[in-house]
Formats: C-alpha cells, structure tokens, sequence
C-alpha cells in the first residue's frame, strides 16, 4: 500500500510539474500568439490563392515551420523556377537560423529527447523568447523551454489553418499582405530594444546590416551580415554579459 501510495504521489507530481511549466510558459507566449496568428493568417490567405486548401497550409506549418521561409515559398508554386533556385534562395533566408542553433547548443543540451524538437522549432520570435524570458522558480527549465517553443508553434500551425480556411469562403486581395512578416520583425526588435538593458547587440545588428548591404548590395547581404554580426557579438560577449 505504502509503494503504491508513493508511486501515486510521483505520478501526480510529475503532472503537476508538467502542467506548472505550460502555465507559467504561457503568458511569455501571448505577444507571439498575437502575431503568429495575423502573419499565419496572411500566410493561410496567400497559400490559399495559390489553389491549396486549410489542410496543406497546416501540414506544410507543421513540418516546414519557416515563417519567411513559407512566405517565399508561396512564390515558388508557380512555374519558372528550378529546385535549385529554390533551396538557395531558402537557405539564404533561413541562413540565420544556423546562428541561433550555434547559441543555444549548451542550452539545449540536457534537454533529452525534447532537444531535437527545440532545435526544429527555433524560429525568430521563439529564440527571442529563449533569450530574454527569465526560468520562474520552482519550474522544470527544460519543459518551460519547450512548453516556450510548442505554444508558439501551435499558434502559427492554427492561424494558417485559419488564413486559408477564411480565403476559400472570402475572396480575399493578397498584395500587399506578405509585409505582415517585416512588420512582426519590427515590433520584435523595437521590443528587444525596450526590454534590454543594454543595446550594444542592436547597434552591432543594425550596423553590420547598413554596412554589408552598402558593399554587396541587396542581393548578397544576408549571408555576410550573418557572418559579421556572429563574429562581432562573439568578440563583445563577455562586455554585454557584464551589461545584464
């Protein structure tokens, strides 16, 4: 009776753990949720006029989950573009993502199994989260963190749902509509701007960027700027470590 009592009370602390993570993990993830669901939403309207239904656009959220990377995509279905062109033109625009991984590889590794899918889900908006949101105490880190990644996940798997729901019963006008993505990445810095106590990656950001896209123009920049900002905020990492 006493062994099973005891593994009775495991088991509910376990799932108290577990729900206490998704919690408190929630509310860090409602500016993404705001965003995710309108930038989905365009995304499921454009996928939509392409001629594929709500089923595709959650699919392709599900195992895709590039949100820039989709919008260009969308822009693929159309004839006049070899495969060739099209991963290159992915990987310069995800090439960043390389980056992010780099970063968080200590992070990430006592994650167990939940790693891989960490490493499949950092998007931009949820490598900010990772970054910035503070453990709360008394929480599992690792399900917090994952708890962090899978709510914003969700959030954009169900907005495509509903842009390309909505663009097969509404005749919706999609020009213009793709520039919901550059708008979510302002607010995303103006927040980082605003939350962070120091701005040294920004001016490093911001600064690398002008400067690349001013020797390579704006078809070669991303790659360079890439590289000259990782370097330049591995150099000046100990300085802004001291700054938080």
């Amino acid at each position: 009776m006493r062994k099973e009592k005891k593994t009775v009370e495991k088991q509910i602390q376990k799932t108290g753990g577990t729900w206490e993570a998704f919690r408190m993990a929630f509310p860090y993830t409602i500016p993404v949720l705001t965003g995710y669901l309108f930038i989905g939403f365009a995304f499921g309207v454009m996928f939509q006029n392409k001629g594929y239904n709500f089923i595709w656009a959650g699919i392709m959220s599900v195992l895709v989950y590039a949100g820039s990377g989709q919008y260009l995509a969308v822009n693929f279905f159309v004839p006049g573009y070899s495969l060739l062109q099209m991963v290159f033109l992915e990987f310069m625009v995800n090439i960043r993502h390389i980056f992010y991984g780099l970063s968080m590889l200590e992070r990430f590794q006592n994650m167990g199994k939940k790693r891989l899918y960490m490493i499949f889900s950092l998007t931009d908006e949820t490598y900010s989260l990772l970054c910035l949101t503070h453990i709360p105490k008394g929480v599992d880190e690792s399900k917090f963190l994952f708890f962090l990644a899978l709510l914003d996940h969700s959030y954009w798997i169900l907005g495509s749902i509903l842009g390309a729901a909505a663009g097969s019963a509404v005749p919706f006008n999609a020009q213009g509509i793709d520039f919901a993505m550059t708008a979510l990445f302002v607010v995303i810095f103006l927040e980082q701007w605003l939350t962070s106590s120091s701005h040294m990656p920004a001016y490093i950001g911001v600064g690398s960027t002008l400067a690349c896209l001013l020797v390579f123009g704006s078809g070669n920049f991303i790659l360079p700027s890439m590289v000259c900002i990782m370097t330049l905020l591995l150099l000046h990492r100990e300085k802004m470590q001291a700054m938080i």
